[in-house]
């Protein structure tokens, strides 16, 4: 099932949702784009905090769980339960998964297999996907 076709709780419009995002953010959340690998500023963000959807404002990865992974776009190996959601992503002439948020269907990026311990995960999220919250 394709996101755009599940019902989530948080439902926009596409002109809704291209009024409360930025071009960048909308490309990204909404039309399955990817921003260029170092340009995100949340790549080097490593306070204490919450990752939060761009789009809804869903918490969906911790500080905690964060890592350089050397690609250029914030990593890290564990989501927040329940916080997405995966699908098959056949771009590109390859086979990826995509991870989107469960809350709004929004795409932050993609899962690969080869993290760090102990999920040996890897979610590389587009930092425009995500607004972080620090904590305090």
């Amino acid at each position: 099932m394709k996101t755009s076709e599940k019902k989530f709780e948080v439902n926009k419009t596409e002109q809704e949702w291209k009024e409360m995002l930025t071009p960048e953010q909308f490309n990204v959340l909404r039309k399955h784009g990817t921003e260029r690998a170092g340009t995100s500023p949340l790549d080097k963000e490593y306070g204490e905090g919450t990752y939060n959807c761009s789009g809804c404002g869903q918490p969906l990865f911790t500080s905690d769980t964060k890592y350089n992974s050397g690609t250029g776009w914030p990593s890290f190996y564990q989501p927040i339960e329940g916080a997405i959601e995966t699908s098959v992503d056949r771009t590109l002439f390859m086979t990826r998964v995509e991870v989107h948020c469960s809350r709004c269907g929004g795409h932050l990026g993609h899962v690969f297999g080869d993290g760090p311990k102990p999920t040996g995960q890897r979610y590389c999220m587009n930092g425009v996907s995500l607004k972080f919250a620090p904590k305090g």
